[in-house]
């Protein structure tokens, strides 16, 4: 937020699945009340939670909270996001998120993932194309939830890394708090990442899965067919506008 704020005017902060939107509330409070301009859109699909949220903005003027009842892929997006935060965005709906933010140009993300569960059933149906003992690790249903979980994570941390951000992998909180606590942070730094493009494709192949997030960019395993094509790129403005900024620097 301090990075943003130096840079741009009017930055604009998206917190996808928001629920009660009590984490854009402290964002807001901590950042934007005082703050000369910049807004803070929460997004939500449960419009009960978007009303509440709503008239607790009201009351506390939070003049620049915008409301938006909508599921995380079906949203209508600024055109230019600064910082883009997902708390507990249930499965695929982190991915829903990370395909925003990196197709809006997002400086900053900071997700907290949780119930993954689609990788999961994709090991249970298929097989990794390489021998070995890769099976083994997923033999049993809760390996493979948990390694289905810690697979998914891996996978959208490349991604972010493929779509040339910075990432950083660590707790949230203190597991006493919560089990769901890996935060993945991306500071965007360069245009793409050819290397870990080539990686994350690897991958895949490697271990016959291929979840919602590399589906919606385009990325495809190893072997399986074309790159992903321009359109899957953050629009011309904000590439420029995020590579020409003196918080990116090259990454050593």
């Amino acid at each position: 937020m301090e990075d943003v704020q130096t840079r741009h005017a009017n930055p604009v902060v998206v917190d996808a699945g928001s629920g009660n939107a009590y984490l854009g509330f402290v964002v807001y409070e901590l950042f934007l009340k005082d703050a000369a301009g910049g807004e803070l859109l929460s997004i939500e699909g449960r419009p009960d939670l978007t009303e509440r949220a709503k008239g607790r903005a009201e009351r506390l003027h939070f003049d620049r909270m915008r409301f938006q009842t909508a599921h995380i892929d079906a949203a209508q997006y600024p055109e230019r996001i600064h910082v883009l935060m997902a708390l507990h965005a249930c499965d695929t709906a982190t991915d829903d998120a990370l395909v925003a933010a990196i197709q809006h140009g997002a400086d900053h993300v900071a997700v907290v993932p949780c119930c993954q569960a689609e990788v999961a059933a994709q090991l249970k149906e298929k097989k990794p194309k390489t021998g070995g003992s890769m099976p083994l690790l997923f033999q049993h249903p809760m390996h493979r939830r948990e390694f289905g979980s810690h697979l998914t994570n891996v996978i959208r941390a490349l991604t972010l890394e493929a779509f040339g951000y910075q990432v950083t992998v660590t707790e949230l909180t203190g597991w006493e708090h919560s089990l769901k606590n890996e935060l993945i942070l991306g500071r965007r730094v360069h245009r793409d990442n050819r290397r870990a493009r080539l990686q994350l494709q690897a991958l895949l192949a490697e271990t016959g899965v291929q979840p919602r997030l590399t589906r919606l960019l385009g990325i495809t395993p190893a072997g399986a067919g074309a790159e992903p094509t321009a359109d899957t790129e953050p629009s011309s403005d904000a590439t420029a506008e995020a590579d020409a900024s003196p918080a990116s620097p090259p990454e050593s």
